[in-house]
């Protein structure tokens, strides 16, 4: 998971960011909505974590022009806690708001539940990538107009792969993804869906171009 986070406090900065590297993450870290801006633009990341009283523009004004783009999944941090400046963070587009001093486990928690909704929400999107056509509604897939023949998880797997194009995913995070937290199956699974729906997509399975493999981290999909 890529987290860019914009906070001006370099204690909270470096807190967050030990944090969530433990936890496998991938961050960014900006002071300023300006460098936020510039930073969410060239990462492109899975979540952003937004300060709202920063130097310059607040991170309310960072949220509306991200808005206009993108619904990247965003949590404000802050230590304004009256109730209309909640509603205020809701209302322009964030996800959650997270009220300063928080706990590091919280943080974590709520990073984890704002994913996993937003994965929910796009779950019924279509997908059309490299000649694929991957429609949840209808549960059909195919690809250059020939049917794939497909079963449930295989296509769940390769829905939320070429809904993610790029992307690097590792076998825990997609078993969470697809398969959900609380289904007891080991990670070789993933390795064995991915290698049936290479023989569905790829036209050599044995040299993949679309689901590939990252030694040592997990799998992605390129167009």
């Amino acid at each position: 998971m890529k987290i860019v986070v914009v906070d001006d406090e370099q204690g909270i900065l470096d807190a967050v960011e030990h944090k969530l590297r433990r936890e496998g993450c991938s961050v960014f870290t900006a002071s300023t909505a300006e460098e936020g801006l510039q930073l969410f633009k060239q990462v492109r990341p899975d979540i952003l974590l937004l300060d709202v009283m920063l130097p310059g523009q607040s991170g309310f004004d960072l949220c509306k022009t991200i808005r206009e783009t993108s619904q990247v999944p965003i949590i404000f941090l802050t230590a304004k806690t009256q109730e209309e400046d909640r509603v205020e963070g809701l209302e322009i587009g964030a996800d959650d708001y997270l009220v300063k001093p928080f706990s590091l486990a919280e943080l974590w928690a709520r990073v984890k539940s704002v994913m996993r909704r937003a994965t929910t929400d796009h779950s019924a999107d279509d997908v059309e990538i490299a000649g694929l056509r991957i429609s949840p509604s209808t549960h059909a897939a195919e690809l250059e107009g020939k049917k794939l023949d497909l079963s449930p998880k295989e296509f769940a797997l390769l829905h939320f792969l070429a809904g993610h194009p790029r992307q690097v995913f590792s076998r825990d995070s997609l078993l969470d993804r697809v398969w959900g937290q609380d289904a007891f199956v080991e990670p070789r699974t993933v390795d064995v869906h991915i290698s049936w729906l290479r023989r569905h997509i790829e036209p050599d399975p044995s040299k993949p171009i679309h689901l590939i493999t990252v030694r040592g981290v997990g799998y992605k999909f390129e167009a």
